[in-house]
């Protein structure tokens, strides 16, 4: 027989036992001292996260359930949104958004094949990916240095009569001319899709107003991978204000279903088998009609339970971004002869993914040297994503193609691929990790 008394004293006792754990195998106690390893990016968690998942699991739900509703209720009320959907990934909440954008409901709006969508070279590739796999033509403009978002003086040559979105990223945290990217989508009636997969946390103001990145635009993702400003392990949302946006983000999310009912339940609308759909039989069962082609990219709950606690510390993580950011530029000003240091945008309040540096080409120095030095002392350095998407292999079979096209040049694109990498400054970095990391990024610019 079992010495508990119940299901519930049982959880009770099992989630003990894993905070015990926690603290026995998985807590971090050990100081830094110069030399040890310093990621460019880590997850920052405690007992209370592993107890949720373990909660999450004893359910043995598996799908998205209680804790995904959790979730998305608490995160679209701290964004200050009316919606918020979990999805898998941040690459697919990319999908998912710009896939809500070509629903034929949206008539003379809808995104078709061969409509271009405006956005920038230098990122990550899952933010342009949907554009071409839908048949849309991403219309790059190049980005300013060193702020790193594009350049909105580049807007109007990039405009055309085919023209229907703008889909673009806040680099590294740091968000793009939100007032004048705005103003451009209204005017000339695009939407925009703001992928805030990097700069979660982060706020900006127009005409006194302040909001958080991803919530001016029509739709905005987040990404909780390990290494982003929160974590589920894999996971994403896409966010709107849109009821009918909205109701699209679900369909295609779950299936390209017409039905809303939740994971689990049955008849929610109360009218499951008197309806009329497309060629169907009149009271098809409304659980199984499909107005879009989509997908399946639900999250788990155990997922999801990770983020319910991960929520909770988040306003911490933003603090703790800012201040290693802040403290890591103070120390870096004596060497901005040979490196150009990162600003804010106008306007703004960044919560920092990291700390992007690009080599000054009058100083003589190669990057790659650079960084090769940085990462010889234990500290991790990345380049800023892609560079220069439209270089990379994948573009080889559509390159000369109308597939894309650029406007003007893409000059700070190039010099960002050959100059510009970035070191961390996560939340669980502490300021003698900043300050070996500046004193080693210093070494190698004047060694």
């Amino acid at each position: 027989m079992s010495e508990w008394k119940n299901e519930s004293e049982a959880r009770k006792k099992i989630k003990e036992m894993v905070a015990d754990y926690y603290h026995d195998f998985k807590e971090n106690k050990k100081p830094f001292t110069q030399g040890d390893r310093i990621t460019y990016a880590a997850r920052v968690f405690d007992e209370k996260e592993m107890c949720a998942l373990t909660d999450a699991t004893l359910d043995f739900w598996l799908t998205t359930g209680r804790f995904a509703d959790e979730f998305e209720r608490e995160f679209a009320k701290w964004l200050g949104v009316r919606f918020a959907s979990l999805v898998n990934s941040g690459s697919s909440a990319n999908l998912i958004a710009f896939s809500a954008l070509t629903a034929p409901e949206l008539g003379e709006r809808r995104i078709k094949k061969g409509d271009e969508i405006i956005t920038v070279a230098c990122g990550f590739p899952t933010t342009v990916t949907p554009a071409l796999q839908y048949g849309a033509v991403p219309v790059f403009v190049d980005v300013t240095v060193p702020q790193y978002n594009i350049d909105v003086a580049q807007l109007e040559a990039a405009l055309s009569p085919k023209t229907k979105a703008v889909m673009i990223a806040h680099t590294l945290g740091n968000p793009f001319d939100l007032a004048a990217v705005k103003a451009f989508c209204d005017e000339n009636n695009l939407w925009l899709v703001e992928d805030n997969c990097d700069a979660l946390g982060s706020t900006y103001t127009i005409n006194g107003e302040t909001r958080f990145t991803g919530t001016w635009g029509d739709i905005g993702t987040s990404s909780f991978y390990p290494p982003h400003h929160m974590t589920m392990g894999e996971g994403g949302c896409v966010y709107t204000n849109d009821p009918l946006l909205h109701r699209f983000i679900l369909s295609y999310r779950d299936w390209g279903r017409d039905c809303i009912c939740p994971s689990g339940h049955d008849n929610f609308c109360g009218h499951r088998f008197d309806g009329q759909f497309g060629e169907l039989p009149r009271g098809y069962d409304h659980k199984y009609v499909y107005s879009h082609f989509g997908y399946n990219l639900k999250v788990t709950d155990m997922q999801a339970a990770i983020g319910c606690e991960q929520l909770k510390k988040f306003p911490t993580f933003i603090e703790r971004r800012r201040h290693n950011w802040t403290r890591l530029h103070k120390a870096l000003e004596g060497v901005q002869d040979k490196l150009i240091l990162p600003e804010s945008a106008s306007n703004s309040d960044p919560s920092w993914f990291g700390f992007l540096l690009s080599v000054r080409p009058e100083s003589g120095l190669v990057r790659n040297e650079i960084t090769r030095y940085i990462e010889s002392k234990n500290v991790q350095t990345r380049l800023l994503f892609s560079g220069n998407l439209i270089r990379h292999p994948c573009f080889d079979p559509i390159r000369g193609t109308d597939a894309y096209r650029v406007a003007g040049t893409l000059g700070n694109t190039d010099f960002i691929t050959s100059n510009t990498f970035w070191v961390g400054v996560y939340p669980g970095m502490t300021d003698e990790m900043i300050d070996y990391m500046a004193q080693t990024i210093i070494e190698a610019v004047t060694r």
